[in-house]
């Protein structure tokens, strides 16, 4: 058994101030918070027996993940297609079978990027009632994981327009026309464009490259769309000429064409919400920075992409909603941690204006309203994302944030969100205590508080740590992936 010390934090409040206003917006306030230390072992001992054995927590806690379930889902109901489209026509499929079931998928992966889209979906997972079974709710709380969807048919675009184009270059050896000479060389194109950009999703690749990634997904995307169109007017036109109709109305009779026109205006839709606004930084410290924006009110629960180079990289954070002296939401804010070349530019040099694009996005921690009681988790810059939910009041919970210098390095009114939601917030100062044991330490507050599930914000090794420790043990987990 290991003992370590955490620090307790108890908070002189402001007889001027209501104990339901947020902290103020003045950076020159003085430190009311006094931090009182009190011994809490980390006790090993009360940590049960891992579920399974290694094989079987392997495959259940690490590779059968929900992301790769719905990516499996996906797949397989293509696959379903793939058979359904032989059996029709008993033999290879159709090319034009083949092509819609391409756009259907191009646009399903498109749809499940659009703000208002997953927002949706958000929304409808969330409003199970709590009177609902555990594992249901539990499992609801995987709609983070959508990715799996984005980019399982993603994927299987890519496999059917490989097929398809494979179909048209056998229809071409065999008929030698000019425009479908052309079509097959478009389709090349667009094969060559498209597993570029399957292979550069890889998420090996996204990490190590992550600002080439975005660039070049973001321009080859619009790239292989144009394209798209171009080919598609191309294609109507042999098969136009085929069916003796005219090219106009087998395009408007064509599932391509409206399944373009909605992928279209989800990129359209998003990119029209470009704007330039203006930002009010807070310097916490030389590690970390308060950006508030006064466009518009935000409620909890919600992120934002901003940007200084907004063609080249977008950077997602959790906002925060921001008070006046009345009680009202007057505009909102993010914390912007030292994590790399943007957000420590961002600290050094505090900007004045700041792009921001799309609408308001659901997060993970939306998540936590399907529980009735939770353990909030935090290491670091992990804590700003944490105060959107902190801020709600949605769901009663604990409070674990393991940081360097915390007052020093965020500020005392980071530390006073922190407490007023969580009276007896357990703060780690890793400077002064070393490296607390997270998984021990977690599984005792859930014990205590009689949880539902932890959610954690931290990097990806120790989340994943966390996650796995917890659910290994029935402890529903929720963390950060890197595509949620």
């Amino acid at each position: 058994m290991s003992s370590s010390s955490v620090i307790r934090l108890d908070l002189e409040k402001n007889d001027n101030e209501s104990p339901n206003r947020s902290p103020s917006f003045s950076s020159s306030e003085e430190s009311v918070v006094k931090a009182k230390p009190i011994q809490i072992e980390a006790n090993r001992d009360l940590l049960p027996e891992k579920a399974g054995n290694k094989t079987t927590r392997y495959l259940n806690f690490n590779f059968f993940t929900a992301y790769r379930k719905l990516f499996s889902v996906i797949f397989a109901a293509n696959l379903s297609a793939l058979v359904a489209f032989c059996v029709k026509t008993k033999g290879a499929p159709s090319a034009s079978d083949v092509a819609s079931a391409c756009s259907v998928n191009l646009m399903a992966a498109l749809l499940f990027r659009q703000e208002n889209v997953v927002n949706l979906a958000y929304e409808i997972a969330v409003h199970v009632p709590h009177s609902l079974p555990l594992w249901f709710r539990r499992r609801m709380a995987k709609v983070f994981h959508y990715g799996g969807v984005h980019s399982g048919c993603g994927t299987a675009a890519v496999v059917w327009f490989v097929l398809y184009t494979a179909l048209i270059t056998k229809n071409y050896v065999h008929h030698r026309d000019t425009d479908s000479l052309i079509n097959m060389v478009m389709s090349y194109v667009l094969v060559t464009l498209l597993c570029t950009i399957l292979a550069a999703a890889h998420p090996r690749f996204r990490v190590m490259f992550h600002d080439y990634f975005e660039a070049g997904h973001r321009f080859a995307g619009w790239t292989a769309l144009i394209i798209f169109w171009t080919h598609n007017v191309l294609d109507a036109k042999v098969e136009a000429k085929i069916h003796g109709i005219s090219t106009g109305l087998y395009i408007v009779r064509s599932p391509n064409f409206w399944c373009f026109c909605i992928s279209t205006m989800c990129t359209f839709l998003s990119w029209s919400r470009l704007r330039l606004r203006e930002v009010y930084p807070e310097v916490l410290s030389d590690h970390a920075i308060r950006l508030h924006f006064k466009y518009r009110p935000m409620q909890p629960f919600y992120g934002l992409k901003i940007s200084s180079k907004p063609l080249l990289e977008w950077h997602a954070f959790a906002t925060i909603p921001d008070e006046d002296e009345n009680g009202k939401i007057n505009g909102f804010s993010v914390v912007v941690s030292n994590a790399g070349d943007w957000t420590r530019e961002t600290i050094m040099n505090p900007p004045k204006k700041l792009w921001t694009r799309g609408y308001p996005l659901h997060g993970l921690l939306y998540t936590s309203k399907l529980f009735k009681r939770i353990v909030v988790v935090a290491t670091g810059s992990g804590i700003g994302p944490c105060l959107s939910l902190l801020y709600a009041d949605a769901t009663p919970r604990r409070v674990f944030w393991s940081t360097p210098n915390p007052e020093k390095t965020y500020g005392t009114k980071v530390l006073k969100a922190v407490l007023k939601a969580d009276p007896d917030a357990l703060v780690w100062n890793t400077r002064e205590r070393g490296r607390p044991d997270m998984v021990a330490l977690t599984y005792q507050l859930v014990l205590e508080s009689q949880a539902e599930a932890v959610f954690i914000i931290s990097n990806p090794k120790l989340t994943h740590k966390v996650v796995y420790g917890m659910e290994t043990r029935g402890i529903p987990a929720y963390g950060a992936i890197f595509d949620s």
